[in-house]
């Protein structure tokens, strides 16, 4: 299967529609089987729900922290080693973390940020799995970026057993986010592979 690869400067990403041939069985499993929770963070004094569920698997050692939540890793599901193995053979390194959100329809949501906590292997690809109900995921520059700056941003639809992978250095030059979809009343699964350096 051909990956297809949006261009813009500083934005390196490959894009393979319906990659999970088992999409479906995956989603039921991982709607039941993950331990999800709600989360919360504090903005200017004010405490706020996050607009999804999420959970966090990762090997010992790998401590994760983003918008001010210290993530507490949960056992890897056994069911989710093959599917690691063979996204480690694509993209040609060791994915020692998963981030899983669940958006329950679409009034949940992920706001505009970067991937680049200072844990991440910084020259480390992203790779994400999508399963569920099709959401946009839009992409836009840096404002200080002397890449990409200045370009056009990217809205790219993401389907039921989409394949993802973000390349550096865009974690570097553009930020992503997940727009509310007010009509989508299904659930959208989403899996980010990472790599994260190890604490001693």
């Amino acid at each position: 299967m051909q990956a297809i690869n949006p261009q813009r400067p500083g934005l390196s990403l490959r894009h393979w529609p319906g990659w999970l041939a088992d999409a479906d069985a995956w989603l039921a499993e991982l709607r039941h089987q993950v331990p999800w929770k709600q989360e919360a963070i504090t903005l200017f004094g004010r405490t706020h729900d996050l607009p999804r569920l999420t959970c966090w698997m990762a090997d010992p050692g790998c401590h994760y922290r983003y918008s001010g939540i210290e993530q507490q890793p949960v056992p890897w599901l056994a069911c989710l080693a093959p599917l690691r193995q063979r996204l480690e053979s694509l993209c040609g390194h060791e994915l020692n973390a998963l981030l899983l959100n669940h958006y329950r329809d679409g009034n949940d949501a992920m706001g505009c940020h970067a991937d680049d906590e200072p844990e991440l292997v910084p020259d480390a690809s992203i790779v994400s799995i999508s399963l569920g109900a099709s959401r946009t995921l839009r992409f836009k520059p840096k404002p200080r970026s002397p890449l990409a700056a200045g370009s056009d941003a990217l809205n790219l639809e993401l389907g039921h057993g989409d394949l993802l992978v973000m390349d550096a250095p865009t974690q570097q030059h553009w930020l992503h986010e997940l727009p509310r979809r007010r009509r989508v009343q299904s659930l959208r699964i989403n899996l980010t592979f990472r790599r994260l350096m190890r604490s001693v």
